[in-house]
């Protein structure tokens, strides 16, 4: 299997990339990597990983985990990898986009609700009038039952997808695409709410705010009241873990 130079931030191994290589390398090793998922990891999926080992497993065998958040670049920048950049899940869903029209690659989504699935579906046409969609599907918010995950299965490789988006937000699309790792005969994508930002339903931050890492905050402003404890608890979380780490990997130098 393909491997890309990862950095490890809490036990979580994030690769060491940016936009044009990761594209690069979906492109170069796609036959090989079908059946396989990437997960777009951040600051809150890093400190889920920590605190869950069994997340944590899930995170690691992914094929890749992508910096999506800013801050993972940066530390990845301050553990000595400087080539390190930040790959967002929305930027990365565009420039697969983009290669799909031009290769013929198939797309499925599934994750979000049907009203997102409907706006997506209807947007994509309208910017990527190329693109091959092979199925939307928005399942029930609840756990599926054997007989449905097996249905589901069928439903999604009989449509022969060479890329499945998941959209059910983290940890849970993380978990379905490990579960089925090998069973979906695609290439896995979870990318959280990137089916919102592509369906218009939610605002990305302006670029300058996205490029000094505050996409966070200007996304805490506009959802308040679901993602406060993610921002505030965890990201004070992470700073002062990160900080614990950086320091021994200092020492360990020093010696």
């Amino acid at each position: 299997m393909p491997e890309m130079k990862t950095c490890e931030i809490l036990g979580t191994c994030i690769a060491v990339t940016d936009m044009q290589e990761t594209v690069s390398f979906i492109k170069e090793h796609f036959k090989s990597i079908r059946g396989n998922y990437i997960c777009l990891s951040n600051v809150h999926t890093t400190v889920m990983a920590y605190e869950d080992k069994q997340y944590r497993t899930i995170q690691n065998n992914a094929l890749l985990a992508l910096p999506d958040g800013k801050p993972l670049s940066v530390i990845s920048k301050k553990m000595g990898y400087s080539e390190a950049e930040r790959v967002a899940g929305p930027d990365l869903m565009e420039e697969m986009f983009r290669i799909s029209e031009e290769m013929g690659y198939r797309n499925y989504f599934y994750g979000s609700t049907e009203e997102v699935i409907k706006a997506l579906g209807g947007m994509l046409q309208i910017k990527y009038p190329k693109l091959c969609i092979a199925g939307m599907e928005a399942p029930p918010f609840r756990e599926l039952s054997d007989e449905e995950d097996k249905a589901c299965i069928e439903r999604i490789n009989t449509t022969g997808p060479d890329i499945v988006w998941v959209g059910l937000g983290a940890p849970k699309q993380e978990i379905w695409m490990y579960r089925h790792k090998g069973k979906i005969n695609a290439l896995m994508v979870g990318v959280g709410a990137g089916f919102d930002f592509h369906a218009g339903v939610l605002k990305r931050a302006p670029k300058w705010v996205q490029n000094i890492g505050l996409e966070w905050f200007y996304r805490l402003c506009r959802e308040p009241g679901r993602l406060w404890k993610r921002y505030i608890i965890t990201n004070w979380k992470f700073l002062k873990l990160v900080r614990m780490q950086l320091q021994i990997t200092k020492r360990k130098k020093e010696y």
